[in-house]
């Protein structure tokens, strides 16, 4: 009979617990996350000067939480500087990022600051799905560019707690948003995990969950009420799922969500698409397509019957009002060539919108000649076709760049890297636990 201990070799990014059998030490939970503490350090500085350079140039809302983020992305920075030759795991002071770079500015513009357009769209949609069975305004009601709602009828459930009541923190999207988005974040990462029973990929998990968060990509959108966070932690659901080979349905589901939400989750479905019947086959394929445009079609009307009713309507708040093709256009814009195109008169709109069709097409063709091998690639694929879109677009604005670079993170949050010692922090020491019972 062969005596069995465990040791825990404590490391900056986590705890690795090691069984010993016989005369060999087997690695239960040896996952070595790429989040490294140099990395971390790195990270955090950026985003220190990122805030400062955010708070110089601009103002209202997004002044507000550069302050508050700059102050917590300095302070995450200096304490691990401070603890690079400690061995103090990262987790602590990420929390202290998530703080100054989410919870704090949150709170604050929620409580003392007059809510953002998109804030104020969430909440009288809600208001009109209960009251009339559509979010959207009619033709004749849409009198300024802030009655449009472009977003799609899941997107209303946001802003419900508020039209069923609720007042000051629980009443504001931007508080449903930020759970939501952190809780399908979380979900995203536990699924991607090699293990979720391990003490280094649990704690992988919670870091990968708390730095995604805290980085400008998700907290400056959830602090200001921008409403894509959500949509990209369920595409990144639907990466971790689909990686599986029995996720497949549960994939389309989590996509179909994305879809029922917000139209910038639409361009992914070919990308899946074409990597399924790669990889799986034909038939995978249609599954996975049937399946999200079927969870999509039910949740939008189920959510907004009356929507049927007024096609029309749908139509000019979902597609011609985003297209910059209504009335009343959204000021939201920057010096981006499909913008500037659009601002030389109706031949220059028109030639940007041919020119996003023309890469749209040109993305489908890619997407036959060499389609995507896996989920990797998949994200890849996502971000370079999201870019150039968001590149092309007559109406559009920095903001939508957080669909490419968060799936960039992605990529590299999921990376498998070998165990190791973290080279930021010292030399990882074998510390004796209490010995198990013999086997």
């Amino acid at each position: 009979m062969k005596n069995r201990g465990r040791t825990r070799e404590r490391a900056g990014t986590g705890t690795v617990e090691l069984r010993q059998v016989g005369n060999n030490q087997h690695p239960t939970s040896g996952h070595e996350h790429w989040l490294s503490r140099n990395r971390l350090l790195a990270a955090n500085g950026a985003f220190t000067v990122y805030a400062i350079a955010l708070a110089v140039d601009t103002g209202h809302a997004d002044r507000t939480w550069a302050i508050w983020a700059a102050v917590g992305y300095g302070v995450t920075t200096l304490i691990i500087w401070l603890t690079r030759h400690k061995n103090i795991p990262v987790i602590w002071p990420m929390l202290v990022s998530l703080a100054g770079a989410l919870a704090a500015p949150v709170t604050w513009l929620v409580t003392r600051v007059a809510p953002t357009p998109e804030v104020q769209v969430i909440s009288r949609s809600a208001t009109l799905l209960l009251q009339h069975g559509t979010p959207y305004l009619d033709q004749g009601q849409l009198a300024t560019w802030l009655s449009y709602n472009p977003y799609l009828p899941v997107m209303a459930l946001f802003g419900m707690p508020r039209a069923l009541g609720a007042s000051g923190l629980f009443g504001d999207p931007r508080v449903w948003l930020t759970a939501v988005s952190i809780a399908l974040i979380g979900a995203a990462f536990a699924v991607a995990a090699p293990h979720r029973r391990c003490d280094s990929c649990r704690y992988n998990i919670l870091l990968s969950t708390v730095f995604f968060a805290a980085s400008p990509v998700i907290a400056f959108p959830l602090a200001v009420g921008i409403t894509d966070p959500p949509v990209i932690a369920l595409i990144f659901l639907t990466l971790a799922l689909i990686a599986r080979p029995s996720g497949l349905l549960r994939a389309a589901a989590a996509l179909g969500v994305a879809c029922a939400m917000k139209a910038t989750a639409w361009p992914a479905i070919p990308v899946f698409t074409a990597m399924l019947a790669a990889r799986d086959g034909a038939r995978s394929a249609w599954r996975f397509l049937g399946a999200t445009i079927l969870v999509a079609g039910v949740l939008a009307v189920a959510l907004a019957p009356a929507a049927l009713i007024d096609p029309y309507a749908f139509l000019q708040n979902t597609v011609l009002f985003p297209l910059g093709l209504t009335t009343h256009k959204t000021p939201a814009a920057s010096p981006l060539p499909g913008h500037l195109l659009a601002m030389t008169g109706v031949a220059g709109h028109w030639a940007a919108v041919g020119l996003l069709i023309a890469a749209g097409f040109g993305f489908a063709v890619s997407l036959i000649v060499r389609p995507p091998a896996d989920a990797r690639a998949v994200a890849w694929r996502i971000a370079l076709g999201l870019a150039v879109m968001f590149t092309l677009a007559p109406a559009t604005r920095w903001g939508y760049f957080v669909y490419p670079l968060g799936l960039i993170g992605w990529i590299y949050l999921t990376r498998q890297v070998p165990a190791g010692p973290d080279k930021g922090g010292p030399t990882p020491r074998p510390v004796p636990a209490e010995a198990s019972s013999p086997a």
